[in-house]
């Protein structure tokens, strides 16, 4: 259990209100003002603790996600994140404690295609455009993006269906088929800028050549 709130007027409200029902779910709000008040073990105490009565609640994941980041534990919200930023991928917070917790370990795929779903979503943001360039001339480097002459993969996803079809289909299998389509776009994306790079290469040795 947390130790004694400091006089803080947020934590106070919010620890009253969880007192009265530590069943509610007013226990991501009181972690998250322990965190922003420096009190990151009580903040991960206290969103646990809520987390084990809702277990899928993401707003208690994502506090729960933000104290652990904040102690450095970034496996730890990489393995509390995976499904949520599946399930709820335009969820930005939880995109980018991924997409951070997977740079700070050096696992530059992941963290690439965190911060590119991130991107989607919030394409406004420069930084986040230039950090994902650096990270696919990173990757591609090391070898883990590839230009593949395989094949693309199968594109059912993307056939048309009539309205009424569209309309009974499933929440989650629309979800599923919509996440799909955006690791295919990206996928494509990919390919096609591995194949320019690759095409361009030889032209530019040879204008080099030839100027010498």
């Amino acid at each position: 259990m947390t130790k004694t709130a400091p006089h803080h007027p947020l934590i106070y409200s919010y620890l009253k209100k969880y007192q009265e029902d530590p069943t509610s779910r007013i226990f991501a709000p009181l972690a998250e003002a322990y965190r922003k008040a420096g009190l990151i073990d009580e903040a991960i105490d206290i969103a646990r603790e809520g987390l084990r009565i809702h277990p899928t609640f993401v707003g208690g994941k994502v506090a729960l996600a933000r104290a652990l980041f904040d102690k450095a534990l970034y496996s730890e919200v990489i393995e509390l994140l995976g499904a949520v930023v599946q399930d709820v991928p335009d969820n930005l917070v939880a995109q980018r404690l991924m997409a951070e917790s997977c740079l700070m370990l050096g696992r530059v795929a992941e963290a690439l295609s965190a911060y590119k779903m991130l991107l989607y979503f919030a394409p406004q943001e420069p930084e986040t455009a230039k950090l994902v360039r650096e990270l696919e001339a990173q990757a591609y480097q090391k070898g883990t993006l590839v230009l593949r002459t395989d094949p693309v993969a199968d594109l059912s996803g993307f056939q048309e269906k009539s309205a009424q079809d569209a309309m009974h289909e499933a929440p989650d299998l629309k979800r599923s088929r919509w996440i799909r389509r955006i690791e295919l776009l990206q996928e494509m994306l990919q390919r096609v800028e591995r194949y320019r790079a690759l095409v361009n290469r030889p032209n530019t040795q040879a204008e080099t050549s030839s100027a010498s």
